[in-house]
């Protein structure tokens, strides 16, 4: 599974309405990528509608954990809240976040059953190659 992470949308964790000129290419859709792995045009179909069935969830949770940090910094910010109310909130975005994580892990790995062990075998590749430039360039992961 180790490859797909990381390809799924070209990005670590779901951005929510980005400008369309910020918004990356979905890695099934690409050409490179649909000629590198040999993806037959059902699989395309296929992970475009993994991607669509969980994109509501995780658009809606990315909301969510946007709108309680927001809701932390607001609080931390004055320095008057007790540390219990602090870590009550903590433990919400701390939630918040697992969730949106949980959906996220869920799709990659329906995207993972539709592909063969010799595409998965070239993800990784490609993956492993990626990540080598990202750290020559020095660009933080996924984001």
């Amino acid at each position: 599974m180790v490859g797909l992470p990381a390809m799924v949308g070209g990005q670590q964790r779901p951005e929510v309405q980005q400008p369309p000129q910020a918004q990356r290419t979905k890695w099934w859709q690409s050409d490179r990528f649909k000629t590198e792995l040999a993806l037959a045009p059902e699989q395309s179909v296929k992970l475009e509608e993994v991607f669509q069935g969980l994109y509501p969830r995780m658009t809606g949770g990315k909301e969510s954990l946007d709108r309680l940090e927001r809701r932390l910094s607001d609080l931390i910010a004055p320095g008057t809240a007790s540390e219990a109310e602090v870590m009550k909130l903590v433990y919400e975005v701390e939630d918040a976040r697992a969730a949106l994580n949980r959906t996220r892990t869920l799709m990659v790995y329906r995207m993972h059953l539709l592909l063969t062990p010799e595409q998965r075998a070239k993800m990784k590749a490609l993956h492993d190659r990626a990540e080598q430039e990202r750290r020559k360039e020095g660009r933080p992961q996924g984001r």
